[in-house]
């Protein structure tokens, strides 16, 4: 199929993010896309609950600075549960980038979430790294255990 849309292995993903006008563009945006939406949170505890209760979670969304604390604790534990992790943050942690994937700064467009999972999707198929990245985008090389 040349035209049709390349197969994609995220598809059920967990959004955290404390702005509610964010998590809701964020999620009204990955349901128009196509993908499920298990939940939107804007814990940490909330979080990990998700997601020791949901072994089916392909992607985390996660912003980094949450009311009640790091987003890094939750990449940190969605990492250790084999989860793949975008931080959507103001500000890249340096010290998360050995639990996520990338990172997409704040403010972004919809289509640049969008672009940033796709090119998380295509890391995840082993497919070379797209020659364009979304506008704030930065996509890891290699998720390092620490």
């Amino acid at each position: 199929m040349v035209f049709g849309r390349k197969k994609r292995v995220i598809s059920r993903l967990l959004v955290v993010e404390d702005e509610p006008l964010v998590a809701f563009d964020n999620e009204h945006s990955l349901t128009e896309e196509g993908f499920e939406v298990v939940a939107t949170v804007d814990r940490v505890a909330d979080a990990i609950a998700v997601l020791e209760a949901n072994a089916d979670i392909d992607l985390v969304l996660v912003d980094v600075n949450l009311t009640d604390g790091s987003g890094i604790d939750i990449a940190r534990h969605a990492h250790a549960r084999g989860v793949a992790v975008i931080f959507c943050t103001g500000d890249c942690p340096e010290g998360g980038r050995a639990f996520a994937r990338g990172c997409l700064a704040k403010p972004y467009r919809p289509a640049d979430l969008i672009a940033a999972i796709a090119a998380v999707d295509g890391q995840l198929q082993g497919r070379p790294r797209p020659r364009r990245l979304p506008r704030g985008f930065s996509l890891f090389e290699q998720t390092v255990v620490a």
